[in-house]
């Protein structure tokens, strides 16, 4: 348990130096903060998640690969994201979860594609790279895309980042 607690210290750390370096990056590179929100943290945060689904597929161990991948995302979504709402108004940023057209798109377009892709409960490398190029444009659509004029939008790419 101190193991535990000790690592969810360091994570905690760690966290905050990420989100006090999205400012300056942002500015540095020109990305949008919305494009940094939904690609750029969701892809440093899970890169941990990401290496074992590969390793774990290159093992052909598909069924525990797509667990992984898969399983992280609805994480986010059914425990994170409402908690992050209820929690959200005690520290004085109340978190809404209002989505503009574009990110309900990309979820839509997600889900479909994630649920079309493990319905038939086999997988090829032509289905993989299909997956690849549908991130890559909706990473392009996103980074293209200009940035949501509130505050509170802000804060929502960062949860939708994550999912």
């Amino acid at each position: 348990m101190g193991v535990l607690a000790l690592a969810t210290v360091g994570i905690a750390v760690m966290s905050e130096f990420l989100v006090s370096s999205v400012e300056p990056v942002t500015q540095q590179l020109g990305f949008s903060e919305f494009f940094v929100g939904i690609i750029i943290i969701p892809l440093i945060g899970n890169v941990a998640e990401h290496v074992v689904a590969v390793e774990v597929a290159l093992k052909n161990q598909m069924d525990l690969s797509l667990s992984i991948a898969l399983g992280s995302s609805l994480q986010i979504a059914l425990f994170v994201a409402p908690v992050l709402v209820f929690v959200s108004p005690l520290l004085g940023n109340p978190l809404t979860l209002e989505f503009n057209g574009f990110e309900v798109l990309a979820l839509t377009a997600a889900a479909v594609i994630a649920a079309l892709v493990a319905l038939d409960g086999e997988s090829n490398w032509l289905e993989g790279a299909m997956l690849l190029a549908v991130y890559i444009i909706i990473a392009l659509a996103f980074f293209f895309l200009p940035s949501p004029p509130s505050a509170e939008a802000a804060g929502l790419t960062s949860l939708l980042g994550m999912l």
